[in-house]
């Protein structure tokens, strides 16, 4: 087998969670992301990028090689 990796984002929180619902401040501490302006650099993978398409409009992403 291979050793595939799988390509890693930067997410940064750009905005509050004031006013989020449950389930997207879930899925925000899931992706490890606790404050405002913190960065976290995961995989991206099948079940990030579900829990990202929750939170875009509280986050930004960027692509790192």
């Amino acid at each position: 087998m291979e050793d595939a990796e799988m390509a890693k984002i930067k997410i940064t929180q750009i905005k509050s969670r004031n006013g989020a619902t449950k389930r997207q401040i879930a899925n925000l501490q899931s992706l490890g992301i606790h404050r405002m302006h913190q960065t976290v650099e995961v995989e991206l993978t099948p079940v990030t990028k579900g829990m990202l398409e929750k939170v875009l409009h509280l986050v930004t992403v960027e692509e790192t090689k």
